[in-house]
């Protein structure tokens, strides 16, 4: 099946309605821009999660914890099957505010996300999440 969507234009807002549905603690509406046996890649799930029933729990996961983290994208840059967005990302941790930069590789079937492969550093989130979570240990003792 050949991509419904083609130009860079095309690409880039298609982008930014996907990476809007990151926010705002809605999983079903941000499965929508999934195939059905969509395969999921980011740095927690290294191996991969394989269509919407294994990605749907993780999203939920996710998306409950990070309701109010924002994310917009920077550039797309066409590929054969889909796109490579550049993205950014405002992730809240508490008092803490992070500014993260990566990249999404996103393959197509249509207008449907059939691939997705999240790369960035996480070692600042996971740094502000592992303070967190002993600051909350500490006011607890």
């Amino acid at each position: 099946m050949r991509n419904l969507v083609k130009s860079k234009a095309e690409l880039f807002k298609l982008a930014q309605e996907w990476l809007d549905a990151w926010t705002g603690n809605q999983p079903e509406r941000l499965l929508e821009f999934y195939t059905d046996d969509a395969l999921y890649i980011d740095p927690a799930n290294r191996d991969g999660l394989r269509g919407k029933d294994q990605i749907r729990p993780y999203f939920v996961r996710l998306l409950d914890v990070y309701h109010d983290w924002t994310w917009r994208p920077i550039e797309v840059f066409p590929i054969e099957n889909g796109m490579i967005v550049k993205w950014e990302c405002e992730i809240h941790v508490g008092p803490e505010t992070l500014h993260e930069t990566g990249v999404d590789i996103v393959e197509l079937r249509g207008d449907k996300i059939s691939r997705n492969e999240v790369y960035f550093d996480r070692t600042r989130l996971e740094n502000a999440v592992r303070a967190r979570r002993a600051n909350y240990r500490l006011a607890n003792l």
